[in-house]
């Protein structure tokens, strides 16, 4: 096998593994688990730089001078791979949405009980010298 193979046969084993650690954080996500996450976990993230960095040094010559089933795995993985990711990206981005406007709810609904009730009519404004008796000020 050619050193042009062996670098292919890599990438698509390492994207394999990246694809099975998207398919666990989505299925961890839908379960409502977001720390099931796979691919934050620090042996995930340096396969990601890796697997970025030989996908980067693959030239297009070295792709197309790979045999044709090889070629055909590579480009499926990759595109497993990239539709995975952007699945995740999707959901994650959803769930910051509701996570984030459930927290902006909770504080306006703080907010509107801490605020002071507001009647009819003339205003209940507490005088100064009230303020000062009821403190002990006096």
């Amino acid at each position: 096998m050619s050193a042009d193979a062996q670098k292919i046969e890599r990438l698509i084993a390492m994207a394999q593994r990246l694809i099975d650690a998207l398919e666990g954080d989505l299925a961890a996500l839908a379960k409502g688990n977001p720390r099931g996450l796979r691919t934050i976990e620090p042996e995930m993230l340096r396969l990601s730089a890796l697997y970025g960095r030989e996908a980067a040094s693959l030239s297009a010559a070295e792709a197309k001078a790979a045999p044709a089933d090889l070629r055909k795995r590579l480009v499926d993985a990759t595109g497993r791979f990239r539709d995975l990711l952007a699945a995740q990206t999707r959901l994650l981005t959803r769930m910051r949405g509701a996570s984030e406007g459930m927290i902006r709810a909770v504080a306006e609904e703080i907010e509107r009980q801490r605020a002071p009730l507001r009647v009819y009519g003339a205003a209940q404004t507490p005088r100064a010298r009230d303020s000062l008796l009821y403190n002990s000020v006096v």
